[in-house]
């Protein structure tokens, strides 16, 4: 076999693409493999997952945390073995209160370097990084694939490019079309995991606070998601773990609503009666929530209630509704939700339009929650197909 032809050449070297790497080496067959990665470095992206901090993984792995096609599929692939992307790291991991699974030494960086090693002890020159693709031809033997600084020829390819967002990562969005230039379709891409622009008539005066909340996303009367923890005030909207979580549901629609239930763990009538005791020491009306909640959101909540009646107070304070007006956009987004459609791959991830193109990761129609979702499907995707392509005939 001659320098630059391969058995499997593997584009994109993030989560996706080291796993499935990893998973072709361990399979035993000797393959001859090359990873072609856009950026200067392998599993950037990685290394920055869970804020530095590794969130692989999530102990409540089930199927309706996954959005986009073919959710039958991502639930025998990524909610069978909540651990098996952890399997390919000699470390532990721990989950916290939230399910969150993550490295016991909370260090994401260490995770890619554990790739890296691995990689490099099967075979030192199977990375080349720096490298861009810009074309694949499909040929007899298998495919062409031309880059920035040479050309190379494979049996198999696999496609792990990753999607639009957080364009630092070499992820443009422009690798798509590796995939529609061999005939597959694209579902439309919006920005997930990110935060959301509201209007901003009633949180003016909150810019920078943060506070631990219930949110609810709301779309014609339905709920779509609720989820608990920070929400991050700013001069375009809201930010923090809870509105991430609910972005996943939103970024896609129109005509939402969030509503930002303050003092979750209190009912509306304890907060009314609580409320009532204040009015009834003689405390100022802007001062009716002062040490409940920080002095800044309770006026703003009292003035929204435009009321001095307790019980519209705290109404205001457990229904505290912005209208959603868009997101941050892909830059600042951590996924892509939209991706090459699932209904041209078959289960083995292999494209139904050409023979020996796989596919992993978040260049698919697949996005996750926030909470480690997306790098389960990264990892667990980079492993199944890495399956599929040693389970072929003659390589």
């Amino acid at each position: 076999m001659s320098a630059n032809v391969y058995d499997v050449i593997i584009i994109g070297g993030g989560a996706a693409g080291l796993a499935c790497a990893v998973g072709l080496f361990n399979g035993g067959k000797k393959l001859k493999i090359k990873i072609i990665e856009a950026g200067e470095r392998f599993g950037k992206k990685l290394a920055a997952t869970g804020n530095g901090q590794g969130n692989i993984s999530n102990t409540e792995m089930t199927a309706n945390r996954f959005h986009g096609g073919n959710t039958a599929l991502v639930e025998k692939i990524a909610c069978a073995d909540v651990y098996a992307g952890a399997k390919l790291f000699g470390c532990l991991f721990t989950a916290d209160e939230k399910g969150r699974i993550y490295p016991a030494g909370k260090q994401a960086s260490s995770l890619t370097d554990s790739l890296l090693n691995t990689l490099n002890g099967f075979d030192g020159d199977c990375l080349a990084n720096g490298e861009k693709v810009l074309k694949i031809n499909k040929n007899d033997n298998g495919f062409s694939i031309q880059t920035d600084k040479g050309a190379y020829n494979c049996k198999c390819a696999v496609l792990c490019t990753g999607g639009k967002a957080q364009k630092q990562f070499k992820t443009d969005g422009s690798a798509y079309a590796l995939a529609t230039n061999l005939g597959h379709t694209l579902t439309p891409l919006y920005p997930s995991i990110v935060q959301l622009k509201t209007d901003t008539v009633h949180i003016k005066t909150l810019k920078g606070i943060r506070v631990d909340c219930s949110v609810s996303a709301v779309c014609e009367g339905k709920v779509l998601f609720c989820s608990r923890g920070d929400v991050i005030f700013t001069e375009y909207g809201v930010s923090g773990n809870a509105v991430f979580s609910v972005s996943s549901y939103v970024a896609d629609k129109h005509n939402v609503k969030l509503k930002i239930e303050f003092l979750p763990d209190f009912s509306e009538k304890e907060v009314e009666e609580s409320v009532a005791s204040a009015i009834k020491s003689g405390r100022q009306t802007e001062e009716l929530l002062s040490g409940s909640l920080h002095n800044q959101i309770g006026r703003a909540v009292i003035k929204r209630a435009a009321s001095t009646f307790a019980k519209d107070i705290a109404r205001a304070v457990k229904n505290f509704t912005l209208d959603v007006t868009g997101t941050l956009g892909f830059d600042y987004a951590q996924v892509t939700k939209g991706g090459i459609n699932m209904t041209e791959i078959t289960d083995e991830l292999e494209s139904k339009i050409v023979k020996n193109l796989f596919f992993a990761g978040e260049i698919l129609d697949v996005d996750g929650d926030c909470g480690g979702y997306n790098l389960q499907w990264a990892f667990t995707s980079g492993l199944a197909a890495a399956e599929s392509i040693l389970k072929r005939v003659g390589i």
